[in-house]
């Protein structure tokens, strides 16, 4: 399969090459990862099972750092990721931040970035993210933004309009304890913190397939979504306090409520 997304800013020399570079420098950054939030940290990841090996996959995550993307993508695929780098997730990343100067803006290029501008609606950015997600896998956050006390907020509609577009596998991640590793503001991540991550069942939005992609379509699948993060935050904090135990949090994740 062709690449599913091309920088267009870059050039022929660039392209030409890209698949090694990112492939070395996503690889290369995950053992730095690996560092801070598996032996400086302690990271405990649970239903990962339920993330698909496969193209066409969406992780929807709640968003607490500005590295968010890049653990939830090492936590889903770090190992099946060496044989098939088309499974190390795309991010859609602010460009103020990730391609502020050329070193960074090689680095976000070759660690599957995709410059999204702040402050408004960015139609080239969506169009990017439709063409890459469909071809590949990607992080995105249905807020929109992150939270600075670790709590859900309100969708919006941009991570609707790519299930509606590409009718994906939709992965409903949480992550809590991050805002304590980097706060908004921390130019350094903390040390010795603990970390979660939860992989939900995947979400059928099937009976979206073939309607019109209309702005309520889209906002309906996030407001779903964030319905759905937000009882899997709870219940994850709820394991954290031993209110509840792993089987029954892991029942939360597949939705086996919902099933009933």
């Amino acid at each position: 399969m062709g690449e599913p997304y091309r920088a267009d800013y870059r050039g022929p020399v660039f392209h030409f090459f890209w698949p090694l570079t990112r492939y070395v420098t996503t690889h290369v950054t995950v053992l730095f990862l690996g560092l801070v939030f598996y032996v400086l940290n302690r990271a405990t990841v649970i239903g990962r099972g339920n993330v698909p090996r496969e193209r066409n996959v969406l992780l929807l995550s709640n968003h607490q750092t500005m590295i968010d993307s890049f653990l939830v993508g090492t936590a889903a695929y770090l190992g099946p990721s060496l044989f098939k780098p088309y499974l190390t997730p795309w991010n859609p990343a602010a460009e103020e931040n990730f391609f502020r100067n050329r070193f960074w803006a090689w680095w976000a290029d070759n660690w599957k970035c995709i410059p999204v501008k702040a402050g408004r609606r960015d139609s080239r950015a969506l169009h990017r993210m439709i063409r890459a997600a469909k071809g590949g896998t990607m992080v995105l956050f249905p807020e929109g933004t992150r939270s600075r006390d670790g709590e859900i907020r309100s969708g919006r509609a941009g991570a609707g309009f790519v299930v509606l577009a590409n009718q994906p596998k939709v992965v409903p991640v949480t992550v809590d304890g991050l805002h304590d590793v980097l706060p908004v503001g921390s130019k350094f991540p903390r040390l010795f913190k603990h970390i979660w991550l939860a992989f939900g069942k995947p979400i059928d939005y099937s009976e979206y397939a073939g309607k019109p992609r209309s702005k309520e379509a889209a906002q309906e699948i996030v407001d779903d979504v964030i319905e759905i993060l937000r009882r899997q935050l709870s219940g994850l904090r709820q394991l954290q306090a031993g209110d509840i135990d792993r089987e029954t949090f892991e029942r939360i994740l597949n939705r086996e409520e919902d099933d009933r």
